[in-house]
Formats: structure tokens, sequence, C-alpha cells
């Protein structure tokens, strides 16, 4: 089993190697230490994801129309009663 290099990898790619590391330790077979590594990777790959979904979340706007008929633009995860203020 290889273990990969650490390395910036694209949201998916993480997914990917994410799901490739779940079906090799759920199959077993591997030796303890090897599991350990894919286990840590798998943490890894996980924090990094983790941080990649929070930066994409960030920058998502969402038009709201405003009471005034106006087209606003809006934080994501920003509720309305938070405009309200």
């Amino acid at each position: 089993m290889k273990i990969m290099a650490k390395k910036a990898m694209s949201f998916e790619a993480s997914i990917a190697r994410l799901e490739e590391i779940l079906h090799t330790l759920e199959n077993g077979g591997e030796s303890l230490e090897t599991t350990l590594q894919l286990y840590e990777e798998g943490i890894s790959l996980i924090r990094a994801s983790a941080t990649l979904l929070e930066k994409a979340e960030q920058s998502v706007k969402i038009l709201q129309m405003g009471e005034s008929g106006s087209v606003m633009l809006q934080d994501f995860g920003q509720t309305e009663e938070s405009n309200d203020n």
C-alpha cells in the first residue's frame, strides 16, 4: 500500500485519497505500522479538507431581496435576522 507524501491537494483529490484509505483500512491485511500511517494520513486529509471547505464557505455569497425590494449581497450562513439589527 502506498503512503502519499504530504503536499497540497485539491479538495476532490483529498476526498478520493480518503476513499482509498478507507477501503484499505476496511479490507484489513495491512501491518499495524502501515495501518497507523494510513490513519494519520487520513486525519491530516480530513483537517486539510475541512479548512478548504471553511475557506469556500467564507467566499460564497448569497443574493437576497431586501425589504425595500433591493438586492443585497450577504455572506453565506448569515441569517436575515442579523441584517435587521
